[in-house]
């Protein structure tokens, strides 16, 4: 059985820092790219960020280029992303996701997805 869990959310006031992590399970980590999502109330899931199988390509919507850096283990099968400079429009709830074949680097459309985990939140009081 596939386990994606999410920690690491909480509230922060605006300008702060979170680390998110994903501690994956029932799968074979190396083979999937890993990306967080995000989805605020009353909006679509949303893109963040995505790297590949090997850790070696990373990329970032343009809203948290060079705040926020994703990162993984495959050793320890987590991927884990820090957030800094964070605003109140980083407010929602963070997701990361698996998907093993995609149809384009990167995979931005989330039913492109094989694996969700539950999500964790993320508030940013201003």
């Amino acid at each position: 059985q596939v386990q994606l869990v999410e920690s690491g959310g909480g509230l922060v006031q605006a300008g702060g820092s979170l680390r998110l992590s994903c501690a994956a399970s029932g799968l074979t980590f190396g083979s999937y790219a890993m990306t967080w999502f995000r989805q605020a109330p009353g909006k679509e899931r949303e893109f963040v960020t995505t790297i590949s199988r090997g850790g070696y390509e990373e990329y970032y919507v343009d809203s948290v280029k060079g705040r926020f850096t994703i990162s993984r283990d495959n050793t320890k099968n987590t991927v884990s992303l820090q957030m800094n400079s964070l605003t109140p429009e980083d407010t929602a709830v963070y997701f990361c996701a698996a998907v093993r074949r995609q149809t384009r680097w990167p995979a931005r459309n989330w039913t492109e997805y094989d694996y969700w985990g539950q999500g964790t939140q993320v508030t940013v009081s201003s």
